[in-house]
């Protein structure tokens, strides 16, 4: 809460007086509200109602009360600002990851050995910096990690923060990949009750500059970037009717679409487990070429049931 002057014009002459103003959130926003209306205060009443609205209860009795004001005094050109660094978000990102037991699940598939650095607390600043500040490994040595808390908030220090050991902490991650998918589901599911009936999937692709000789799956394909001099790989995701990601996978950039759909329903099975659960994706990547003898009648039934009624679904709301 703080106080606010409000000044009236009445019959050609300005009035001003004080009030009590609350702040509070609201799903559209931060909005204000007025408590109480004090009336015409001096300095010391204002003093006053300062104390009580930052939750000074002493002042309570002495609203009105003769309060002295209290002075510091300061010489401003001997203040300086150091050691500038950002903190609110990268306390947020570690709670999250607290409350989602990443740190944990990293220190249990990833256990210490002759490195210096835990590669757990590795991860753990490439996940944080990408909450952060979505950018390359080789920024986060150079820029950002030096003008954050994480520091602090770690225990590490900047000097041995390097994009060699970033990227190396890639490596040490990537054979987890499954393991964390499956974790996070698991967890998100307990906090927020996600439903997995419904799971949609689509593939991307990005495209690298340069020959990608240490990269067998680049290769040139069809670009959605409009790249096709670069070679590329591809990318399927899966995610819930929400938005939440399941899972992904990474596939040679000359591979068509249609040719990815099997096999990430039987890792998705594999991973998950077999469910009645509808899969929604483009039209162009369903062939009945493509789709094994076993899975093809009950696959493509689902889909074009579940086509059936949303056509059905979408006239009626039309």
């Amino acid at each position: 809460m703080f106080i606010r002057p409000i000044h009236v014009n009445k019959n050609g002459k300005q009035h001003a007086y004080w009030a009590l103003v609350e702040s509070y959130r609201t799903k559209q926003g931060p909005r204000q509200r007025t408590v109480a209306y004090l009336g015409q205060l001096d300095h010391q009443g204002r003093l006053g109602i300062r104390h009580l609205a930052q939750g000074n209860r002493n002042y309570q009795r002495k609203l009105f009360e003769d309060v002295q004001p209290q002075w510091v005094e300061i010489d401003a050109r001997r203040i300086q600002v150091e050691r500038c660094r950002e903190f609110g978000g990268c306390w947020l990102a570690l709670k999250l990851l607290d409350k989602l037991g990443i740190a944990s699940l990293f220190k249990t598939v990833m256990p210490h050995g002759k490195e210096d650095i835990h590669w757990a607390v590795m991860a753990q600043v490439l996940i944080i910096c990408r909450f952060c500040d979505p950018s390359s490994e080789l920024y986060i040595a150079e820029h950002l990690y030096g003008h954050t808390a994480l520091s602090d908030l770690l225990g590490l220090r900047c000097d041995k923060i390097n994009d060699d050991r970033l990227y190396r902490a890639l490596d040490a991650l990537l054979p987890h990949k499954e393991a964390l998918e499956v974790h996070l589901k698991e967890r998100l599911g307990e906090l927020f009750d996600l439903e997995y009936d419904l799971l949609l999937y689509d593939v991307t692709s990005t495209y690298f500059e340069g020959r990608v000789r240490g990269n067998p799956l680049a290769q040139r394909g069809y670009s959605r970037d409009k790249r096709g001099d670069c070679k590329q790989i591809c990318i399927g995701l899966v995610v819930s009717r929400c938005g939440m990601p399941l899972g992904y996978e990474i596939f040679a950039g000359n591979r068509r679409d249609v040719t990815t759909v099997e096999e990430m329903v039987e890792i998705m099975e594999k991973r998950y487990g077999k469910a009645d659960r509808i899969w929604v994706m483009d039209r162009g990547m369903i062939s009945d070429a493509k789709i094994g003898p076993k899975r093809k009648r009950p696959f493509m039934s689902v889909l074009k049931s579940e086509s059936k009624r949303a056509c059905q679904r979408s006239k009626q709301a039309v």
